[in-house]
């Protein structure tokens, strides 16, 4: 069964989904789309979001269950290696990976992350240092690349 609770971030409202013991996804929402739970993993997912989005932490401790094919899995774990504040290209996961020619699958796992902010994709950018897409708005990217200190504007 899934379990939901709602964030209020300083971007917008964080739906975080999951069951007993994981993490399964975490989105932003314009509004409440589930009835709340009140199940421990949700409980300690916002007190860490709140901790982050407030500068009191830069590495999240839960538990995970993204649900994906395994190549999606296998970008999704690299991704947690990208430390707060700074950025990779597609490319250096594609190779982290063993697989340089796969960049466009990378970017494709990468925009079907279930768990943003927490499987940090926000910190994926384009081999040309740009900022290339991102589910929750690419106005939400660069404002969580920002807070982290990875992008000077």
């Amino acid at each position: 069964m899934t379990h939901y609770t709602y964030y209020t971030s300083p971007i917008g409202l964080i739906e975080i989904g999951g069951t007993d013991t994981a993490l399964t996804s975490l989105y932003f929402v314009d509004t409440e789309r589930h009835d709340t739970s009140s199940a421990a993993v949700l409980e300690d997912a916002a007190r860490q979001l709140d901790e982050y989005f407030n500068h009191r932490r830069q590495e999240f401790d839960l538990p995970l269950e993204p649900q994906g094919t395994d190549f999606q899995r296998r970008v999704w774990h690299q991704l947690l290696t990208v430390r707060y504040g700074t950025t990779v290209a597609y490319q250096d996961i594609a190779n982290a990976l063993g697989n340089p020619k796969a960049i466009r699958a990378v970017g494709a796992a990468n925009g079907q992350n279930p768990i943003s902010v927490i499987v940090p994709c926000h910190r994926i950018i384009g081999s040309n240092g740009k900022l290339t897409g991102y589910g929750g708005g690419l106005w939400r990217k660069e404002w969580l690349l920002q807070h982290e200190g990875a992008l000077l504007i």
